[in-house]
């Protein structure tokens, strides 16, 4: 997966971690920062813990509707196809054959994601600056970020995992690098992001290191597919590196048009991480470097007639109107009238 680190992730404690197999090799994932159980990663991201301690939430709220406190970070697997210098991710262990994975079914991978963010949370309760009601609310996830880790569409069930978070009334939010445009093709989540970070083959293979020889003609093949979308709203997400692929505003125009996406997410790299060893500091551009250079793309998109911007997250959104909520995200709407929580 092509995705940049906001503020990262929550790590858990020593017990928390204990992630070692006790079933012969079945788990998939090492890391010791997230939960797991066999294939399926969970971790809380540090806009989570803001939102419910009341300290903020994550410019998805503001550009989506997103509730951070009650949004799952997961992922059904977390091994990756590209090795992007700006991932916070660590490239060593994200080899992606897949030959020795025992895939559990979608609604397990929903069950583990559901008790993974619930056992995250935990110790929130406990807290006496925390709200009851809020604690209550995180404890029912309405939304799920398909995007901790590695490249979701290497998940072979992946389309019935997004039908299977909707059987239980939560949102999905999938994010992909675009490599497996057969894939995409048949999945339909709330909103669809795909990861476009090069204008043109040469910085492509600079920056975004695919391992596969082909990755750059199936991006362009997913471009198609997002254009042929008409139920699901799409995203076309772009970190920026200043020095690596903060260049040519109007070929990143010609290519976003090929999607014909409903939005553009433009993200400053960010300097944490694992990515720490392998670029400078000064790769990351100011809030400022990125608002400009948005509106050098969008000076070549007459349909896109909004742009705003996040300065906390250094992220710019370039839209086609000024209401860019996901519609049943809305106060009010019957979303939240069926909320186990809040709802009537």
């Amino acid at each position: 997966m092509s995705d940049s680190a906001d503020t990262g992730v929550e790590g858990g404690t020593d017990a928390d971690r204990e992630n070692d197999t006790e079933d012969g090799g079945a788990m998939q994932v090492s890391s010791p920062d997230y939960h797991s159980e066999n294939h399926t990663a969970a971790q809380t991201c540090g806009w989570t813990a803001n939102a419910i301690r009341g300290e903020g939430k994550c410019y998805k709220y503001i550009f989506y509707g997103i509730e951070s406190h009650r949004c799952i970070q997961m992922t059904p697997v977390v091994r990756c196809n590209e090795r992007c210098v700006f991932c916070w991710r660590d490239h060593q262990g994200h080899s992606y054959e897949m030959d020795d994975v025992e895939w559990d079914d979608p609604e397990a991978v929903v069950d583990a994601s559901i008790d993974l963010q619930k056992k995250l949370l935990s110790g929130f309760g406990g807290n006496d600056e925390v709200p009851r009601e809020v604690f209550d609310q995180a404890m029912e996830p309405r939304h799920v970020a398909i995007s901790l880790d590695g490249e979701p569409t290497l998940y072979p069930y992946l389309p019935e995992l997004i039908e299977a978070f909707h059987d239980r009334d939560i949102t999905t939010f999938l994010v992909s690098n675009g490599t497996r445009p057969e894939m995409l093709r048949k999945c339909d989540p709330t909103q669809l992001y795909v990861s476009v970070d090069a204008p043109e083959r040469h910085t492509f293979d600079q920056v975004v290191g695919a391992m596969e020889d082909d990755a750059w003609d199936r991006l362009l093949e997913t471009m198609d597919v997002l254009a042929e979308k008409d139920e699901t709203r799409t995203v076309l997400r772009t970190t920026l590196v200043d020095g690596e692929n903060m260049h040519h505003p109007d070929w990143y125009a010609g290519f976003y048009q090929q999607a014909d996406p409903d939005f553009i997410e433009l993200k400053a790299y960010m300097h944490v991480g694992h990515s720490q060893g392998r670029l400078d500091r000064s790769a990351m551009p100011d809030h400022e470097d990125v608002m400009a250079f948005a509106d050098e793309v969008k000076e070549y998109m007459p349909a896109f007639t909004e742009s705003r911007g996040v300065p906390e997250s250094r992220v710019a959104l370039l839209a086609k109107q000024k209401d860019t909520w996901v519609p049943k995200l809305k106060k009010g709407s019957e979303f939240w009238e069926r909320d186990p929580v809040v709802g009537d």
